[in-house]
């Protein structure tokens, strides 16, 4: 089911106050593709985890405890490797984004802008 209108320049207001007050969060939350995870790292840490266990079953095949160690390690990393998503050079604070703006909107508080926006909208719908 689409939006209207009007639900979806509210939506969009939402969006922009939560950038404002917690820019932080709603970065974390923005779906890039940048930050998703790729097939590339899924396979090479899925390749590095069972290299690991290889290596692990080689050390308890022929009872060397370290070499056992070093393929759980092995393995471990593979799969921490495949699971997490690579950094993004521009991943960093936003240019062009002032700490007095928002410094006087977290002052504010967010639920007393949204219901402020609120009269507003209603004393603007009214005849």
């Amino acid at each position: 089911m689409a939006l209207s209108e009007h639900e979806q320049r509210l939506l969009d207001q939402l969006e922009q106050q939560l950038h404002a007050d917690d820019p932080k969060f709603a970065h974390s939350m923005a779906s890039s593709s940048q930050r998703s995870m790729s097939t590339r790292r899924i396979v090479l840490g899925s390749l590095i985890a069972v290299g690991g266990i290889l290596v692990l079953l080689l050390g308890i095949a022929n009872q060397l405890i370290l070499l056992g160690v070093a393929g759980f390690v092995i393995m471990g990393a593979g799969v921490y490797f495949a699971t997490t998503t690579a950094k993004v050079a521009g991943d960093g604070p936003r240019p062009g984004k002032s700490a007095k703006a928002t410094s006087t909107s977290r002052g504010s508080g967010f639920l007393s802008t949204l219901e402020e926006k609120w009269d507003e909208r209603k004393r603007d719908d009214q005849p």
